[in-house]
């Protein structure tokens, strides 16, 4: 009896971290809805991901002077590779340009399989057979998703270079899990932002004010809600409840983003969704239900990673 209360108390307990992570998750999943609306106003892509990662670098860069000397090592390796995902970045909202946001959207999911792939390379990080098995469903989603009788020919080389985001979240992962441990996980978001930020600036410096700045009261509207409904408030969220709901569950929680930019680009862009993509769709949610996960997310995405070896 003192076990099943125990068991229906802790369930209780869960129940509000397990929401709160889902709701973070489903704000990650609305970018596109953000994204395409600014690139089609005329924003350039750079500027769209500047503005992203720049307000949160603005309100937390202060946490970051307060650490001491002997952290800053680890806070260089949270800015080169924030540097590098900022600018992998913009090569997913460039692809958002032309490409559906479904297909965009299973391609962006593949970020999983780079994370498992590089840190096995760099870090020798042997994944587990369900990591293998994973991956393999997420190449066969991402084939399924980016075939010629799922989108026309001309967007493949969009579609080329918005890999270049999941490639470079794959580095940022692997570094935020083997080189960040060190500092807190509000600092990490700190550094990530900072550091995407930077790499960012000096694009936007040399881009027409035109295409850098938001020239209406809409676009001020639409990068307030980019800034924080897609970056801040739900990197806080995700950093202070994923640990108290464990890895497993923060994984399953993170699925939802895939369907949420089916449905923002259904719903709000008015494309048209094929059965290829909802097989792709379907497909990745089961690759990251079947890959061992690990609760340490970077700032845009969630993380699936084969557990390291005991």
């Amino acid at each position: 009896m003192t076990g099943i209360t125990h068991s229906a108390t802790t369930s209780q307990n869960n129940l509000l971290p397990t929401t709160l992570v889902l709701l973070a998750c489903f704000c990650f999943g609305t970018i596109p809805c953000f994204a395409r609306s600014l690139t089609d106003a005329g924003m350039a892509s750079h500027a769209v991901a500047f503005y992203r990662y720049g307000i949160s670098a603005l309100v937390l860069f202060p946490l970051l002077l307060r650490l001491p000397r002997s952290k800053w090592k680890t806070i260089l390796w949270g800015l080169a590779s924030a540097a590098l995902v900022g600018l992998g970045w913009v090569g997913y909202v460039s692809g958002l340009k032309t490409v559906p946001v479904s297909t965009i959207g299973v391609l962006y999911m593949t970020y999983p399989l780079f994370t498992i792939l590089i840190g096995w390379a760099w870090f020798r990080d042997k994944p587990s057979f369900k990591a293998l098995c994973g991956a393999s469903i997420v190449i066969l989603a991402a084939l399924l998703a980016s075939s010629p009788a799922a989108v026309e020919p001309r967007h493949l080389p969009a579609m080329l270079i918005s890999l270049s985001a999941p490639i470079s979240f794959g580095i940022g992962i692997n570094i935020l899990v083997h080189k960040l441990m060190p500092i807190s996980p509000i600092d990490r978001v700190a550094s990530f932002s900072l550091g995407a930020a930077l790499s960012l600036m000096p694009l936007l410096i040399d881009t027409d004010p035109r295409a850098a700045l938001p020239q209406t009261p809409a676009e001020w509207q639409l990068i307030a809600g980019l800034a924080l409904a897609t970056a801040l408030i739900p990197q806080l969220i995700y950093t202070t409840f994923a640990h108290k709901i464990g890895a497993a569950r923060s994984a399953v929680a993170g699925s939802i983003e895939l369907p949420t930019m089916f449905l923002i680009g259904w719903f709000a862009l008015g494309e048209s969704i094929g059965p290829l993509q909802w097989l792709a769709c379907l497909l990745i949610t089961l690759a990251i239900l079947l890959t061992p996960a690990r609760a340490t997310r970077s700032l845009t995405t969630q993380l699936v990673m084969p557990r390291k070896p005991q």
